[in-house]
Protein backbone atom coordinates (compact mmCIF):
# COMPACT_ATOMS: atom_id res chain seq x y z
CA UNK A 1 0.00 0.00 0.00
CA UNK A 2 1.28 3.47 -0.94
CA UNK A 3 2.03 5.51 2.20
CA UNK A 4 0.11 8.79 2.64
CA UNK A 5 1.68 12.12 1.74
CA UNK A 6 2.89 13.75 4.96
CA UNK A 7 1.66 17.34 4.97
CA UNK A 8 2.53 20.32 7.15
CA UNK A 9 0.10 23.24 7.26
CA UNK A 10 1.71 26.68 7.23
CA UNK A 11 -0.66 28.94 9.13
CA UNK A 12 -4.03 28.76 10.84
CA UNK A 13 -6.13 30.69 8.32
CA UNK A 14 -9.90 30.31 8.18
CA UNK A 15 -9.83 28.30 4.96
CA UNK A 16 -7.40 25.86 6.55
CA UNK A 17 -9.63 25.43 9.59
CA UNK A 18 -12.94 25.36 7.77
CA UNK A 19 -12.27 23.42 4.59
CA UNK A 20 -8.78 22.12 4.00
CA UNK A 21 -7.81 20.52 7.31
CA UNK A 22 -11.11 18.59 7.66
CA UNK A 23 -10.69 17.33 4.08
CA UNK A 24 -7.07 16.36 4.69
CA UNK A 25 -8.03 14.51 7.86
CA UNK A 26 -10.67 12.56 5.91
CA UNK A 27 -8.35 11.69 3.01
CA UNK A 28 -6.82 8.22 2.86
CA UNK A 29 -3.69 9.43 1.07
CA UNK A 30 -2.78 12.37 3.35
CA UNK A 31 -1.40 12.47 6.86
CA UNK A 32 -1.33 15.87 8.57
CA UNK A 33 1.86 15.73 10.62
CA UNK A 34 2.23 19.34 11.76
CA UNK A 35 0.53 22.72 11.94
CA UNK A 36 2.65 25.86 12.15
CA UNK A 37 1.90 29.38 13.30
CA UNK A 38 3.93 32.35 14.43
CA UNK A 39 1.74 32.15 17.53
CA UNK A 40 2.57 28.92 19.36
CA UNK A 41 -0.77 28.90 21.17
CA UNK A 42 -2.71 28.98 17.91
CA UNK A 43 -0.60 26.16 16.52
CA UNK A 44 -1.11 24.06 19.64
CA UNK A 45 -4.87 24.59 19.64
CA UNK A 46 -5.32 23.60 16.01
CA UNK A 47 -2.80 20.75 16.12
CA UNK A 48 -4.62 19.26 19.10
CA UNK A 49 -7.79 18.98 17.03
CA UNK A 50 -6.01 16.89 14.40
CA UNK A 51 -3.65 14.94 16.60
CA UNK A 52 -0.53 16.35 15.00
CA UNK A 53 2.52 18.33 16.14
CA UNK A 54 2.33 22.10 16.73
CA UNK A 55 5.24 24.11 15.35
CA UNK A 56 6.07 27.72 16.19
CA UNK A 57 7.46 29.46 13.11
CA UNK A 58 7.28 28.64 9.41
CA UNK A 59 11.01 27.97 9.02
CA UNK A 60 10.75 25.28 11.68
CA UNK A 61 7.92 23.64 9.77
CA UNK A 62 10.12 23.40 6.66
CA UNK A 63 12.88 21.86 8.78
CA UNK A 64 10.55 19.25 10.25
CA UNK A 65 11.94 15.88 9.07
CA UNK A 66 8.52 14.24 8.63
CA UNK A 67 7.04 16.98 6.41
CA UNK A 68 7.30 16.18 2.70
CA UNK A 69 4.68 18.64 1.44
CA UNK A 70 3.24 21.90 2.74
CA UNK A 71 -0.09 23.62 2.34
CA UNK A 72 0.22 27.43 2.42
CA UNK A 73 -2.94 29.41 3.30
CA UNK A 74 -1.07 32.56 4.33
CA UNK A 75 -2.09 36.07 3.15
CA UNK A 76 -1.39 36.66 -0.53
CA UNK A 77 1.53 39.02 0.11
CA UNK A 78 3.39 36.12 1.77
CA UNK A 79 2.71 33.41 -0.82
CA UNK A 80 5.69 33.75 -3.13
CA UNK A 81 8.21 34.09 -0.30
CA UNK A 82 7.12 30.90 1.41
CA UNK A 83 6.52 28.93 -1.79
CA UNK A 84 10.12 29.62 -2.72
CA UNK A 85 11.36 28.75 0.76
CA UNK A 86 9.40 25.47 0.75
CA UNK A 87 10.63 24.46 -2.70
CA UNK A 88 14.19 25.35 -1.74
CA UNK A 89 13.79 23.09 1.30
CA UNK A 90 12.72 20.22 -0.97
CA UNK A 91 9.03 20.31 -0.07
CA UNK A 92 6.10 19.90 -2.45
CA UNK A 93 3.66 22.84 -2.25
CA UNK A 94 -0.07 23.42 -2.41
CA UNK A 95 -0.62 27.18 -2.12
CA UNK A 96 -3.79 29.20 -1.85
CA UNK A 97 -4.80 31.22 -4.87
CA UNK A 98 -3.40 33.28 -6.35
CA UNK A 99 0.20 32.16 -6.07
CA UNK A 100 1.45 35.68 -6.78
CA UNK A 101 0.26 38.96 -8.29
CA UNK A 102 3.36 38.94 -10.53
CA UNK A 103 3.15 36.63 -13.59
CA UNK A 104 6.93 36.48 -13.92
CA UNK A 105 7.21 35.36 -10.31
CA UNK A 106 4.69 32.60 -11.00
CA UNK A 107 6.79 31.43 -13.94
CA UNK A 108 9.95 31.52 -11.84
CA UNK A 109 8.40 29.45 -9.06
CA UNK A 110 7.14 26.82 -11.49
CA UNK A 111 10.62 26.68 -13.03
CA UNK A 112 12.13 26.17 -9.58
CA UNK A 113 9.68 23.37 -8.82
CA UNK A 114 10.44 21.67 -12.14
CA UNK A 115 14.19 21.95 -11.58
CA UNK A 116 13.84 20.24 -8.20
CA UNK A 117 11.34 17.60 -9.29
CA UNK A 118 8.67 18.94 -6.95
CA UNK A 119 4.91 19.37 -7.30
CA UNK A 120 3.70 22.98 -7.09
CA UNK A 121 -0.04 23.55 -7.35
CA UNK A 122 -2.33 26.52 -6.83
CA UNK A 123 -5.47 25.78 -4.83
CA UNK A 124 -8.18 26.73 -7.35
CA UNK A 125 -10.69 24.05 -6.42
CA UNK A 126 -13.74 24.57 -8.60
CA UNK A 127 -11.95 23.38 -11.75
CA UNK A 128 -11.76 19.92 -10.13
CA UNK A 129 -15.55 19.61 -9.74
CA UNK A 130 -17.23 17.22 -12.18
CA UNK A 131 -19.96 19.76 -12.85
CA UNK A 132 -17.80 21.86 -15.15
CA UNK A 133 -16.61 18.90 -17.19
CA UNK A 134 -20.27 18.00 -17.79
CA UNK A 135 -20.94 21.56 -18.98
CA UNK A 136 -17.92 21.40 -21.26
CA UNK A 137 -19.20 18.16 -22.81
CA UNK A 138 -22.57 19.79 -23.47
CA UNK A 139 -20.78 22.58 -25.32
CA UNK A 140 -18.68 20.14 -27.33
CA UNK A 141 -21.79 18.16 -28.25
CA UNK A 142 -23.37 21.29 -29.72
CA UNK A 143 -26.16 21.44 -27.16
CA UNK A 144 -26.52 25.23 -27.58
CA UNK A 145 -25.01 25.58 -31.05
CA UNK A 146 -21.91 27.70 -31.50
CA UNK A 147 -20.69 29.47 -28.38
CA UNK A 148 -21.14 33.24 -28.61
CA UNK A 149 -20.62 34.65 -25.11
CA UNK A 150 -20.18 33.92 -21.42
CA UNK A 151 -21.35 35.82 -18.35
CA UNK A 152 -19.91 34.97 -14.94
CA UNK A 153 -20.25 36.50 -11.48
CA UNK A 154 -18.86 35.83 -8.04
CA UNK A 155 -19.61 38.14 -5.14
CA UNK A 156 -19.85 37.85 -1.37
CA UNK A 157 -21.33 40.01 1.41
CA UNK A 158 -19.36 42.64 3.27
CA UNK A 159 -16.53 41.28 5.40
CA UNK A 160 -15.58 42.27 8.96
CA UNK A 161 -13.55 45.49 8.95
CA UNK A 162 -10.45 43.70 10.27
CA UNK A 163 -10.49 41.05 7.52
CA UNK A 164 -7.16 40.72 5.70
CA UNK A 165 -8.93 41.17 2.36
CA UNK A 166 -9.31 44.85 3.27
CA UNK A 167 -5.59 45.23 3.96
CA UNK A 168 -3.55 46.30 0.89
CA UNK A 169 -0.22 45.45 2.54
CA UNK A 170 -1.33 41.81 2.79
CA UNK A 171 -2.53 41.59 -0.81
CA UNK A 172 -6.18 42.36 -0.19
CA UNK A 173 -8.82 43.28 -2.72
CA UNK A 174 -11.76 41.78 -4.57
CA UNK A 175 -9.81 40.98 -7.75
CA UNK A 176 -7.43 38.55 -6.07
CA UNK A 177 -10.02 37.05 -3.72
CA UNK A 178 -13.17 36.61 -5.82
CA UNK A 179 -12.42 38.07 -9.26
CA UNK A 180 -10.06 35.21 -9.95
CA UNK A 181 -12.97 32.73 -10.07
CA UNK A 182 -15.00 34.09 -13.00
CA UNK A 183 -11.81 34.93 -14.90
CA UNK A 184 -10.60 31.35 -14.47
CA UNK A 185 -14.05 30.07 -15.46
CA UNK A 186 -13.82 32.07 -18.69
CA UNK A 187 -10.46 30.44 -19.39
CA UNK A 188 -11.93 27.03 -18.58
CA UNK A 189 -14.65 27.31 -21.22
CA UNK A 190 -13.26 29.75 -23.78
CA UNK A 191 -9.64 28.62 -23.78
CA UNK A 192 -6.33 30.27 -23.06
CA UNK A 193 -6.10 32.87 -25.84
CA UNK A 194 -8.31 35.42 -24.10
CA UNK A 195 -7.32 39.07 -23.90
CA UNK A 196 -8.59 41.83 -21.65
CA UNK A 197 -10.61 44.34 -23.67
CA UNK A 198 -11.48 46.51 -20.68
CA UNK A 199 -11.67 46.42 -16.92
CA UNK A 200 -12.97 48.49 -14.02
CA UNK A 201 -11.90 48.19 -10.39
CA UNK A 202 -13.82 50.13 -7.74
CA UNK A 203 -12.22 51.10 -4.45
CA UNK A 204 -14.82 50.97 -1.70
CA UNK A 205 -15.49 54.04 0.41
CA UNK A 206 -13.01 54.11 3.27
CA UNK A 207 -11.19 51.07 1.90
CA UNK A 208 -7.63 50.89 0.64
CA UNK A 209 -8.41 48.07 -1.80
CA UNK A 210 -10.74 47.34 -4.67
CA UNK A 211 -14.07 45.99 -3.45
CA UNK A 212 -15.69 45.39 -6.85
CA UNK A 213 -14.82 45.00 -10.49
CA UNK A 214 -15.94 44.08 -13.98
CA UNK A 215 -13.97 42.75 -16.93
CA UNK A 216 -14.62 42.21 -20.62
CA UNK A 217 -12.56 39.42 -22.16
CA UNK A 218 -12.42 38.46 -25.83
CA UNK A 219 -11.21 35.52 -27.87
CA UNK A 220 -9.66 35.93 -31.33
CA UNK A 221 -12.86 34.75 -33.01
CA UNK A 222 -14.92 37.39 -31.23
CA UNK A 223 -16.43 35.22 -28.48
CA UNK A 224 -16.60 37.34 -25.32
CA UNK A 225 -16.79 36.82 -21.57
CA UNK A 226 -18.22 39.44 -19.23
CA UNK A 227 -17.30 38.90 -15.58
CA UNK A 228 -18.22 40.77 -12.42
CA UNK A 229 -17.15 40.38 -8.81
CA UNK A 230 -17.26 42.04 -5.41
CA UNK A 231 -16.75 41.63 -1.68
CA UNK A 232 -19.52 43.94 -0.44
CA UNK A 233 -22.41 42.52 -2.45
CA UNK A 234 -25.29 40.10 -2.24
CA UNK A 235 -23.98 36.56 -2.67
CA UNK A 236 -23.73 35.34 -6.27
CA UNK A 237 -21.82 32.40 -7.72
CA UNK A 238 -22.93 31.69 -11.26
CA UNK A 239 -22.14 31.56 -14.94
CA UNK A 240 -24.13 31.47 -18.17
CA UNK A 241 -22.93 30.32 -21.57
CA UNK A 242 -24.84 31.73 -24.55
CA UNK A 243 -24.79 29.98 -27.90
CA UNK A 244 -26.36 30.39 -31.32
CA UNK A 245 -29.16 27.97 -30.41
CA UNK A 246 -29.55 28.18 -26.64
CA UNK A 247 -27.87 28.79 -23.32
CA UNK A 248 -26.54 26.90 -20.31
CA UNK A 249 -26.74 28.28 -16.77
CA UNK A 250 -25.20 27.16 -13.49
CA UNK A 251 -25.78 28.52 -9.98
CA UNK A 252 -23.56 27.90 -6.92
CA UNK A 253 -20.79 27.37 -9.41
CA UNK A 254 -17.57 28.13 -7.54
CA UNK A 255 -17.70 27.06 -3.88
CA UNK A 256 -20.43 24.41 -3.50
CA UNK A 257 -20.41 22.24 -0.37
CA UNK A 258 -19.64 18.57 -0.82
CA UNK A 259 -23.29 17.54 -0.40
CA UNK A 260 -24.64 20.00 -2.98
CA UNK A 261 -26.35 18.38 -5.98
CA UNK A 262 -25.60 20.71 -8.92
CA UNK A 263 -28.29 21.66 -11.43
CA UNK A 264 -27.45 22.61 -15.01
CA UNK A 265 -30.16 24.62 -16.73
CA UNK A 266 -30.32 24.21 -20.51
CA UNK A 267 -32.58 26.46 -22.59
CA UNK A 268 -33.18 25.98 -26.30
CA UNK A 269 -35.97 26.74 -28.76
CA UNK A 270 -37.72 23.57 -27.62
CA UNK A 271 -37.89 24.74 -24.01
CA UNK A 272 -35.97 24.48 -20.74
CA UNK A 273 -34.73 21.36 -19.02
CA UNK A 274 -32.65 20.80 -15.94
CA UNK A 275 -29.89 18.24 -15.50
CA UNK A 276 -29.49 17.18 -11.88
CA UNK A 277 -26.01 15.86 -11.09
CA UNK A 278 -24.78 13.83 -8.14
CA UNK A 279 -22.91 15.75 -5.43
CA UNK A 280 -19.17 16.00 -5.85
CA UNK A 281 -16.48 17.10 -3.39
CA UNK A 282 -14.16 19.56 -5.12
CA UNK A 283 -11.94 19.89 -2.04
CA UNK A 284 -11.29 16.15 -1.91
CA UNK A 285 -10.78 16.09 -5.68
CA UNK A 286 -8.23 18.90 -5.45
CA UNK A 287 -6.30 17.11 -2.71
CA UNK A 288 -6.25 13.91 -4.79
CA UNK A 289 -4.85 15.88 -7.72
CA UNK A 290 -2.16 17.31 -5.46
CA UNK A 291 -1.11 13.98 -3.93
CA UNK A 292 -0.96 12.47 -7.43
CA UNK A 293 1.37 15.33 -8.37
CA UNK A 294 3.52 14.71 -5.31
CA UNK A 295 3.97 11.08 -6.28
CA UNK A 296 4.71 12.00 -9.89
CA UNK A 297 7.07 14.84 -8.94
CA UNK A 298 5.01 17.39 -10.88
CA UNK A 299 1.43 18.44 -11.57
CA UNK A 300 -0.14 18.13 -15.03
CA UNK A 301 1.11 20.69 -17.52
CA UNK A 302 -2.44 21.88 -18.16
CA UNK A 303 -2.75 23.05 -14.53
CA UNK A 304 0.59 24.82 -14.66
CA UNK A 305 -0.21 26.55 -17.94
CA UNK A 306 -3.63 27.64 -16.67
CA UNK A 307 -2.09 29.13 -13.53
CA UNK A 308 0.43 31.13 -15.57
CA UNK A 309 -2.17 32.36 -18.03
CA UNK A 310 -4.51 33.28 -15.18
CA UNK A 311 -1.72 35.36 -13.62
CA UNK A 312 -1.22 37.14 -16.97
CA UNK A 313 -4.91 37.98 -17.30
CA UNK A 314 -5.30 39.20 -13.72
CA UNK A 315 -2.23 41.38 -14.18
CA UNK A 316 -3.77 42.86 -17.34
CA UNK A 317 -7.02 43.49 -15.47
CA UNK A 318 -5.21 45.32 -12.69
CA UNK A 319 -2.91 47.36 -14.92
CA UNK A 320 -5.60 48.28 -17.43
CA UNK A 321 -8.37 49.10 -15.00
CA UNK A 322 -10.07 52.46 -15.06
Amino acid sequence: MTPPVRVGVMGCAEIARRRMLPAMAAADDIEVVAVASRDGRKAAELARTYGCRPVTGYDRLLAHPEVEAVYIPLPLAMHAQWVEAALSAGRHVLVEKPMSVDPQEVRRLFALAAARGLALMENVMFVHHRLHETVRRLLEDGEIGELRAMHAEFSIPRLPDHDIRYQPELGGGALWDVGLYPVRAAMHFLGGDLRVVGSVLTVGRGRGVDTAGAVLLSRKDGVTAQVAFGIEHAYASRYRLVGSAGQIGVERAFTPPADHAPVIGVETASGRRELLLAPDDQVANTLRAFTAGVRAGSVPEALTDSCVRQADLLDQVRNGAS
